[in-house]
């Protein structure tokens, strides 16, 4: 077998388990990486990931080796942390924008005193709701209305969310920085 990229990938396209072993093994800590912000525990990251290989392994003859493939297996990791947020949506409220009026924003200097890893966790104790709509808007850069499409709500509840998320991100960041 190959290290090659390209050669792995064309092997996976053959259904070759040693070819998808090595790229799951290759590619599992960049997965977890995408996971773990829409996740609240690292078993839900691997839950997400998991099903994210299995996409791309069933749709690895659609891959374009004209892209990268960093690019395109992030976009089904992301794709499948979106899915999983849909199975499970009934668990999770959400809140109109009527509600999100008075949320201040975030002050940047608290997040210079927070490591990745502890603004990770307090990404990760939002509710899922909050936690989806904020990953999507910060670290993916979607606008409301793909949000909104994505999810099954509509832009003012994502634009609701995104300010609740933001606000209750202030306060936790707030108190752990006193701590």
């Amino acid at each position: 077998m190959s290290d090659n990229i390209l050669e792995l990938i064309e092997e996976c396209k053959s259904n070759q388990r040693s070819a998808q072993a090595a790229l799951y093994q290759k590619y599992y800590g960049y997965a977890m990486s995408i996971c773990l912000p829409y996740s609240k525990d690292r078993s839900e990251a691997e839950e997400i990931a998991h099903d994210g290989f299995l996409k791309v392994f069933t749709k690895i003859a659609q891959y374009d080796s004209d892209f990268q493939f960093k690019s395109w297996i992030r976009r089904i990791f992301v794709n499948s942390a979106i899915d999983y947020f849909r199975r499970n949506k009934k668990h999770y409220l959400s809140q109109d924008i009527d509600e999100a009026k008075d949320v201040e924003h975030m002050n940047d200097n608290i997040i210079d005193v927070l490591s990745a890893e502890e603004i990770l966790t307090l990404v990760r104790q939002l509710s899922p709701q909050y936690q989806m709509v904020f990953n999507l808007y910060v670290l993916e850069g979607y606008k409301h209305n793909e949000i909104a499409e994505m999810m099954g709500i509509t832009q003012g509840t994502s634009r609701s969310n995104l300010a609740k998320a933001r606000q209750k991100l202030k306060e936790a960041m707030r108190q752990f920085v006193k701590l």
